[in-house]
């Protein structure tokens, strides 16, 4: 699957690298242009490859959000994202402080701003330095024997079951565990700045025991 990702920031670059080691193919995009991702795409090869956002949507099987929640409105033409999985890895910050958006969920209102898409909300609340080894060491160890798995939990929220079933299928082949938080609006709570599992750094255990609650 080719993945689109807006934002090439270190936690979008971060998240390019990994998929690309981890076989998929990625276009990049961000607000200064193709030319500025030059040096990113050297670093990871054939794989990838950039193009402005309205041009990546069309490019992408799935995109993947991570810019400035202030910019997102209005990013992408409603129709490049018609039927696609969008994955909103925004958080909504607002001096430094979580964004009171009066009890709804930020990606809710990222569903209301693209309503033809299939928003997930995912890839939001991990550090880019956790993001960029965790995958990997876990892979590492489950070739070894067979020990409890320590894979760290990525969260999906969505009304789309078959929009978070793919998502899911991405956070495995990273070497995460994916753990599904309900609907865009209860799970995405849970999920954005201000909620419980925020960069909370969770095991597939940990993850699985709390949302069970």
């Amino acid at each position: 699957m080719r993945t689109g990702i807006i934002g090439t920031g270190r936690i979008g670059s971060t998240l390019a690298r990994i998929l690309v080691a981890a076989g998929h193919e990625v276009v990049l995009a961000n607000a200064r242009g193709p030319r500025s991702i030059g040096p990113l795409l050297a670093e990871l090869g054939p794989a990838a490859s950039a193009a402005h956002p309205a041009e990546t949507a069309g490019q992408a099987e799935l995109l993947v959000l991570m810019v400035p929640y202030a910019s997102v409105q209005g990013l992408l033409p409603s129709a490049a994202v018609q039927d696609k999985v969008l994955v909103d890895a925004t958080n909504a910050f607002g001096g430094g402080e979580p964004l009171d958006l009066g009890g709804r969920a930020s990606s809710e209102l990222v569903a209301e701003w693209y309503p033809g898409a299939r928003v997930v909300k995912s890839l939001n609340t991990m550090h880019f330095e956790t993001l960029a080894v965790a995958g990997g060491t876990s892979r590492t160890k489950s070739r070894g024997s067979a020990s409890e798995d320590e894979r760290l939990a990525h969260f999906t929220a969505g009304d789309d079951e078959k929009a978070k079933e793919i998502v899911a299928g991405i956070i495995a082949d990273l070497g995460f565990a994916p753990v599904d938080t309900g609907s865009l609006h209860s799970g995405g709570i849970l999920q954005q700045p201000g909620g419980p599992l925020f960069n909370r750094p969770l095991t597939e255990a940990q993850a699985l025991a709390w949302t069970s609650h």
